[in-house]
C-alpha cells in the first residue's frame, strides 16, 4: 500500500521522541534530528516527548546505565538505572515513563516512533545488562506492556519505511 493512502488512514496522533523532532532534550543537551521525519509529521498528527525530562531530569544530565536488566526489570523492580555520578534515577526513568503512558492514553495514540540506543526510548539499547549486549529501554518496555506499537529510529535512518507503513496498516 501506498505510503501517502496509509497516512490519510492514520486517526490517531504518533508518539514521537522530541529529540529526534530537533528539540534538544538529550542527556548531554542536544538532539538527535531525523531530516527524514519533517516531510512525516507535515501529514500526520504528533506528540512530542521526553520521557527523562518529563520523569524531571535536568537537561543536561549525566548518562544513565540499566543495571539488572533492561526496561522490564526496571518495571518490575529487579533492575535500577545508575548514572555515571553514581545516582539512582530510577524513579525518575519510570515516572517519566508513566507519565509518557499517560500523555499516550490521554491523546488515544497507539504507536510511538522513539530514538534509538536510548536507555528509555530504545528498542535495542546497549545500556543495559543484558548477556545479548542489548535490551529495551523503560519507556519502550512499558508501551510494549500497555500495547503501544513502539518503532525505533535513528537520527539517520530513512523515514517512512516498508516495515513503518505495514506496521501503521495492521494498526488502521
Amino acid at each position: 500500500m501506498k505510503a501517502n493512502c496509509i497516512l490519510s488512514k492514520i486517526k490517531t496522533p504518533i508518539m514521537i521522541s522530541a529529540c529526534l523532532l530537533g528539540m534538544r532534550c538529550r542527556y548531554d543537551g542536544e538532539h538527535s534530528l531525523c531530516p527524514a521525519l519533517q516531510d512525516f509529521i507535515e501529514n500526520v498528527s504528533f506528540i512530542p516527548f521526553c520521557p527523562e525530562q518529563l520523569g524531571g531530569l535536568s537537561t543536561p544530565r549525566p548518562p544513565s546505565n540499566i543495571t539488572g536488566g533492561d526496561g522490564y526489570d526496571v518495571i518490575s523492580g529487579k533492575a535500577v538505572l545508575i548514572n555515571m555520578q553514581g545516582q539512582d534515577v530510577t524513579y525518575a526513568f519510570k515516572k517519566g515513563a508513566e507519565d509518557s503512558l499517560k500523555l499516550s492514553r490521554l491523546a488515544r495514540s497507539t504507536i510511538s516512533i522513539m530514538k534509538d540506543r536510548s536507555p528509555s526510548c530504545g528498542i535495542r539499547t546497549p545500556y543495559c545488562d543484558k548477556l545479548s549486549g542489548f535490551g529495551i529501554g523503560v519507556t519502550a518496555a512499558l508501551f510494549e506492556l500497555n500495547g503501544i506499537k513502539t518503532y525505533e529510529l535513528r537520527s539517520d535512518d530513512p523515514f517512512p519505511t516498508p516495515d513503518f507503513l505495514e506496521l501503521l496498516n495492521e494498526i488502521n
